[in-house]
C-alpha cells in the first residue's frame, strides 16, 4: 500500500509491496502524488514496473532518508550515524539527483567540508555516502552505475591526539568534578581513567555487571563488537562504591548530551583547555604500559582488535629498553 507524507512541502510517495522493492517519489502537489501512487501500484501488481523504474531519479536527500529508516536504525552507532545523515540532507548536494552524482559532485563536497570539519570527520562522512551507494546498488536494486566514492581521494587520517593530563590538572580536574552537583559525574571520569572504558562503555554499564567481589566489569556488547571483562583496580572500586544506585540499573544513568555539558563546565572551572573526554582512555592505556603491562595484557583490558593501533604507546617504554640494554 501507498503511503503519502508531506516533507518541506513536497509530497513523498512511499510503496511497499510484499517481494518487490520500496518505490518512493516525491512531487510538488498532493494530487500529482496519489495520481502517481495509484498508477504505480498498478503497474507492479500487473508486473508491468521493473525494479529499476526511475529510482535514480530521486535526489539524494530522498535516498538518504530511505538509509536512515531502514539501513541506520541496525546498527549500534545509529545515533551518531543519524546525525551525520541529517547533516547530509542539509547540504546542497543533497538536491542533486542520485543517479546523476559523479565524482566530481563529491569532490566538491570533500573539499568544502575539509574547510569546515577534520578530515577524519570528512572520511566517516564519505564511508557513509559509500555505504549508501553500494546498499542501493546491492540492495534496492537501483540503476546507477557503480559508485563514485571510490573514484575519489579520501582524506587521511588526522594524527592521533596524545594529550596527556600534565602537572596538576588530574587534581584540579577531579576537585572541579568534587563541585559538581551531579554525583556522577566525579566517578565516571576516575573509573574512565582507572579502566580505559569508553564513553558509550560506560553509560551503558550496568550493576548487574559489576563484580566488586572478583574485581571485574562486564561489557556484554563494545565498539568493536565484542564482550569484554575488565579489570577493576582498588581506586575504580573506591569510586564505584561511592556512586548512589539508580532505579534504572545504570551505573551511570546519565545521556552522552549531559555529560558532555558536565565535562565542559568542570574543564572551565578547572581552567583546562584542550582536554577531551576520551583523552582519559589515553591516559589510562599510557599508565597501564607505565605500569609494565605488555601489549597483549593492556589490549585485553582496553579491547583494541587492531595491535597497530596500540603500537604508538611503545615510546613510553623507550626508557625501560634503554636500561635493558646496559
Amino acid at each position: 500500500m501507498a503511503s503519502i507524507t508531506k516533507r518541506q512541502n513536497k509530497w513523498q510517495v512511499r510503496i511497499r509491496l510484499s517481494n518487490y522493492p520500496t518505490v518512493t517519489k516525491t512531487f510538488n502537489k498532493k494530487s500529482h502524488a496519489l495520481q502517481w501512487a495509484r498508477e504505480t501500484e498498478i503497474q507492479i501488481e500487473k508486473g508491468l514496473l521493473t525494479t529499476g523504474y526511475d529510482k535514480a531519479e530521486d535526489n539524494l536527500r530522498v535516498v538518504l532518508e530511505r538509509y536512515l529508516s531502514e539501513v541506520t536504525p541496525s546498527k549500534k552507532g545509529h545515533k551518531v550515524e543519524g546525525i551525520r545523515l541529517k547533516k547530509l540532507m542539509r547540504d546542497p548536494i543533497a538536491a542533486t539527483k542520485f543517479g546523476y552524482l559523479k565524482p566530481s559532485h563529491l569532490i566538491k563536497y570533500r573539499n568544502q567540508r575539509l574547510k569546515e570539519v577534520s578530515a577524519s570527520t570528512v572520511k566517516k562522512e564519505l564511508n557513509i555516502l559509500s555505504h549508501v551507494f553500494e546498499t542501493a546498488i546491492k540492495e534496492w536494486d537501483m540503476p546507477i552505475n557503480g559508485n563514485p566514492i571510490r573514484q575519489i581521494t579520501k582524506p587521511k587520517e588526522n594524527k592521533p591526539r596524545d594529550r596527556r593530563l600534565e602537572n596538576d590538572e588530574e587534581e584540579r580536574l577531579l576537585l572541579s568534578c568534587s563541585q559538581s552537583r551531579n554525583p556522577y559525574l566525579l566517578p565516571f571520569i576516575i573509573v574512565a581513567t582507572e579502566t580505559t572504558m569508553r564513553r558509550g562503555e560506560l553509560l551503558q554499564l550496568e550493576r548487574q555487571h559489576l563484580n566488586l567481589n572478583n574485581r571485574t566489569a562486564y561489557l556484554p556488547m563494545t565498539k568493536n563488537g565484542d564482550s569484554r571483562t575488565v579489570p577493576l583496580s582498588t581506586r575504580a572500586i573506591a569510586a564505584l562504591n561511592k556512586i548512589p544506585i539508580h532505579i534504572s540499573g545504570k551505573v551511570f544513568p546519565v545521556s552522552e548530551t549531559a555529560l558532555r555539558g558536565l565535562w565542559n563546565r568542570a574543564c572551565r572551572r578547572a581552567g583546562i583547555n584542550n582536554l577531551h573526554l576520551h583523552d582519559l582512555r589515553h591516559e589510562g592505556t599510557s599508565r597501564l604500559f607505565e605500569l609494565g603491562l605488555n601489549i597483549m595484557e593492556v589490549s585485553t583490558i582496553t579491547g583494541h582488535k587492531d595491535l597497530k593501533m596500540l603500537k604508538r604507546y611503545t615510546h613510553l617504554k623507550a626508557q625501560d629498553l634503554a636500561l635493558k640494554l646496559g
